[in-house]
């Protein structure tokens, strides 16, 4: 019974236990590789957006997904309402479009008193 085992190795005839032992590990592979390289990052990235997001305070100077650049004015729960170029103008906005945050109102302070 050995003999023929071994013989069967030795030809090269397919071992269906090990394709399919092969095949499970190649998908498990594939799957930590998605993982690590493009599920993880993601998470990590959209956690801190959204602690950017809910860390906005009044006289921070945003910018928001548009490219409009403006000075908070007034937070209330999902909105802002930011003031705008030269004439005041005053638009609302939802905190999802503030693409990033230029300028905190506390540092720009402590900048000041340098």
């Amino acid at each position: 019974m050995k003999l023929n085992t071994l013989m069967m190795l030795l030809e090269g005839e397919p071992n269906p236990t090990g394709s399919i032992f092969g095949s499970v590990l190649m998908i498990a592979m594939f799957g930590i590789v998605f993982y690590f390289f493009l599920y993880r990052p993601q998470k990590k990235q959209e956690k801190e957006t959204a602690e950017m997001r809910n860390s906005i305070e009044l006289g921070d100077v945003i910018v928001t997904s548009g490219g409009i650049i403006g000075m908070v004015v007034k937070v209330k729960d999902d909105m802002l309402l930011i003031e705008s170029s030269g004439d005041r103008t005053k638009i609302q906005i939802q905190k999802w479009a503030v693409h990033s945050i230029i300028e905190r109102a506390n540092e720009g302070m402590v900048e000041e008193k340098k």
